[in-house]
C-alpha cells in the first residue's frame, strides 16, 4: 500500500482554504478540509484512482473532492506526494506540477 506525504506547498493550500472557508462559516471550514484530507487517503489503496494530467511531464494524477481538485504525484516507489489542492475555478495550469 501507498504512503501519502503532503508536500509543504500542499499544506498551505489547505491553510488557505481553510481560512477562506472559515471567514463565513468555521465549522463548514474544518468540514471541508477533514473532506478534503480524507479523500486523499482514499489514494493509499487505490493511487491510480484519480485521472492523469496531461499538462504534465511528470505522472501527475487529479483526484476531485467536491469543487476542490487534488493534484498528486505516484513516485517511483509507489508513494504518494499531495502537491496541492486547488478550488475548481482556479487555472490550473499557470502552477507548475
Amino acid at each position: 500500500m501507498a504512503e501519502i506525504r503532503w508536500t509543504a506547498e500542499a499544506q498551505r493550500w489547505l491553510e488557505d482554504i481553510f481560512e477562506y472557508v472559515a471567514a463565513d462559516n468555521p465549522q463548514a471550514a474544518a468540514r471541508t478540509v477533514q473532506g478534503i484530507y480524507e479523500r486523499a487517503q482514499d489514494l493509499i489503496s487505490f493511487p491510480e484512482m484519480g485521472h492523469r494530467y496531461p499538462a504534465s511531464s511528470r505522472h501527475v494524477r487529479i483526484l476531485l473532492y467536491g469543487h476542490y481538485r487534488i493534484a498528486y504525484l505516484i513516485k517511483d516507489d509507489g508513494n504518494v506526494d499531495i502537491l496541492g489542492v486547488f478550488h475548481g475555478s482556479l487555472d490550473i495550469t499557470r502552477y507548475q506540477l
